[in-house]
């Protein structure tokens, strides 16, 4: 019997500024559902593009995995479009109201929580550190995690920023990332996926390298 879910994974382009500081970058959108129904993990740069996406699925959610702007700005767009709900961890509400000063998520993503989409469940896990509000959604039926800018294939999400800070982002990984089996494929924020077995046999040395 064929694998009744899917995750697809769009390329969006577009730009970043950061404490002023404007770049370009690519970024990884996430669909992940089934045939009638999905979730988008990410809406960045360009909401169309998501939502030709998803062709004809209900959009269930959009999630998002922390609030700097490349990660969001799609993302009112995109719900109004949709008539779906946005979801951020509370903790990035000041990153949110960047982007967004005048409106709010619809719901908080919290710690242990458990979203549905379909038959398949998405379960948030609360890792700090490249903002106080970031989130990963480990779907253990489909042996994946969503990293958001977490978890990368060389090394943790960055935090050369005010909001952000090494040690935590370190102790998110260790405490619920790599406790996870290592053949979880790693689906990050930008660029290619890795695997939890991986990270786990790299995170003392990029400890000790503080990077």
């Amino acid at each position: 019997m064929s694998d009744p879910y899917s995750v697809v994974r769009l390329r969006t382009f577009g730009l970043l500024s950061l404490e002023g500081v404007e770049s370009a970058v690519e970024n990884n959108v996430w669909i992940v559902g089934d045939e009638e129904s999905a979730i988008v993990i990410d809406a960045a740069h360009d909401h169309r593009a998501i939502a030709r996406g998803l062709g004809d699925r209900e959009l269930m959610a959009i999630v998002c995995t922390h609030g700097h702007g490349d990660h969001i700005n799609a993302a009112v767009a995109l719900a109004e479009l949709t008539d779906s709900p946005i979801l951020l961890h509370p903790d990035d509400a000041d990153l949110w109201h960047r982007v967004y000063p005048d409106q709010e998520p619809d719901a908080p993503l919290l710690h242990g929580e458990v979203l549905q989409v379909g038959g398949l469940e998405l379960r948030i896990l609360h890792t700090p550190g490249h903002t106080p509000g970031g989130v990963c959604l480990y779907a253990p039926a489909i042996n994946a995690v969503f990293s958001g800018d977490t978890l990368f294939p060389d090394g943790p999400g960055a935090t050369g920023q005010p909001l952000s800070d090494f040690p935590t982002i370190i102790a998110s990984i260790r405490g619920h990332l790599t406790v996870l089996p290592e053949e979880t494929v790693v689906h990050p924020g930008h660029g290619d996926s890795t695997s939890i077995g991986e990270a786990a046999a790299h995170l003392d040395d990029w400890t000790s390298r503080g990077f």
